[in-house]
């Protein structure tokens, strides 16, 4: 099974998107997921982990939930 990890980055106020975020990914994939878990960080992060491998990364990519949806599919 997989594990998932949203970080983000919360002086920033970036619970709610990864809240989105993980919601998502749970109706989509929750029955082959064993987690999906929210790691709390700063410094503007907001990144998608599938087994330690990073999908999806703000720094670089729009916020788009059914693009972080496509990614994680790619890699489950």
């Amino acid at each position: 099974m997989t594990a998932i990890e949203i970080e983000y980055c919360v002086p920033c106020g970036f619970l709610e998107r990864a809240e989105d975020i993980q919601h998502a990914l749970l109706e989509q994939f929750g029955d082959r997921l064993d987690r999906v878990a929210l790691v709390t960080g700063d410094h503007g992060v907001l990144t998608v982990a599938v087994d330690g491998d990073v999908v999806w990364d703000k720094a670089e990519d729009d916020y788009d939930v059914d693009e972080i949806t496509r990614r994680v599919r790619d890699a489950v």
